[in-house]
């Protein structure tokens, strides 16, 4: 029996059922199934400020020294240039992704590059703290 399987509605007939509505904020072009109501636009705004919120807390009880990327970074910086060998044998270059990933996740949580006046990545502090550690110990390599 072929009565339960969902079909969707034409075009036309969404489009007649918008102007019998009333609904005149369709933008041709754009697809009527992703069009999202004011209720659903509200409570996924909710959400995204729950989400902000609680990512804001997520560091609040670290030190300063464990939470910020650039003195990370700076503190590894030191342990190379004083202890170079013991830096190599840990393959410390190996494991900094897997490090600071969960600190350049919470700073991304709110980027969003289709956002009209979207930071580049290139513009981040965290982006910026990495080249410079990483132009640094391609310097001190050579």
């Amino acid at each position: 029996d072929n009565s339960s399987e969902f079909i969707p509605p034409c075009r036309t007939c969404r489009r007649q059922a918008r102007e019998q509505s009333g609904e005149g904020e369709h933008h041709e072009g754009l697809s009527s199934d992703e069009e999202l109501t004011p209720t659903e636009v509200d409570e996924f705004q909710k959400s995204k400020d729950n989400v902000l919120e609680d990512s804001r807390k997520i560091f609040e009880d670290v030190h300063a020294d464990f939470c910020d990327i650039r003195k990370i970074l700076l503190k590894f910086q030191e342990w190379k240039e004083k202890f170079p060998d013991s830096y190599c044998d840990a393959y410390i270059s190996f494991c900094l992704p897997k490090l600071l990933n969960p600190l350049i996740r919470v700073q991304l949580i709110s980027w969003n590059p289709l956002e009209q006046n979207f930071a580049e990545l290139e513009e981040m502090t965290w982006f910026r703290a990495i080249e410079e550690f990483s132009d640094a110990e391609n310097v001190s390599e050579s």
